[in-house]
C-alpha cells in the first residue's frame, strides 16, 4: 500500500494548527512534510523556495490550513496562494482544510480546489 506524501501550507501564524494536522494524518498512515521554516530559522526566500522544492519534487498531494485571519474565515495568503498555484501546475490535488476562501473562489474551483470543511475523513487520496 502506497504511503501518500501531503506538503502542509499555511501561514506561520498558525503554525501550532498545522503541527497538529500534520501529526494526526501520520497517525493515519500519511507521510507530511511541513514548511521548513516551522523547525529552523530561515530567511522568508530560503523557506519559499525549499517549500516550492518540496511541492514539485515530493508532494503526493497539498494540505492547505486556510483558518480564520485578520478576521476572514478561511484565509489564505499570498505565499500559501502561491503554493497553490505550483501545486495546480504540477497537477498535485489541492486540500483546503476548511473551506473556498472567497476572493479566490474563481481560481480555487477552476484548480479542483478541495474544501474539507473540517473534516480529514473527506481526504481522499488515489
Amino acid at each position: 500500500m502506497k504511503k501518500y506524501k501531503i506538503v502542509f501550507c499555511g501561514s506561520m501564524k498558525i503554525k501550532d494548527q498545522i503541527v497538529a494536522l500534520s501529526e494526526e494524518l501520520t497517525t493515519r498512515g500519511y507521510e507530511v512534510i511541513i514548511p521548513a521554516e516551522i523547525r529552523e530559522d530561515m530567511t522568508k526566500s530560503d523557506a519559499s523556495r525549499r517549500h516550492f522544492d518540496r511541492i514539485i519534487k515530493d508532494a503526493d498531494a497539498v494540505f492547505v490550513v486556510n483558518a480564520t485571519a485578520h478576521d476572514t474565515e478561511n484565509y489564505i495568503g499570498p505565499n500559501s496562494f502561491a503554493e497553490i498555484a505550483f501545486a495546480f501546475y504540477f497537477k498535485k490535488p489541492i486540500f483546503l482544510w476548511h473551506d473556498i476562501y472567497a476572493p479566490y473562489r474563481d481560481e480555487l474551483e477552476a484548480w479542483n480546489a478541495i474544501p474539507l470543511k473540517g473534516d480529514l475523513n473527506k481526504l481522499m487520496l488515489q
